[in-house]
């Protein structure tokens, strides 16, 4: 089983490979592809977790709707 994405923790991965990129002088480029493909998973995957936040959010409100409709 696949561990779900935290978003908090994605996100504090992601400012920290900006602040990395900031911090260079110069960027090795080997080290700073790796550093693009991480981020670029992270997104993904940050991405796909707020997808399925999102429907069940919609979830509980179409439940709540229901029973408030009663």
């Amino acid at each position: 089983m696949q561990k779900e994405t935290n978003l908090t923790q994605s996100l504090k991965k992601l400012e920290e490979i900006v602040e990395w990129f900031e911090s260079q002088g110069e960027v090795d480029v080997e080290k700073g592809l790796e550093k693009v493909k991480e981020g670029a998973a992270l997104i993904k995957a940050s991405k796909a977790r707020l997808q399925k936040v999102e429907n069940e959010f919609e979830e509980v409100k179409k439940e709540l709707e229901e029973e408030m409709g009663e």
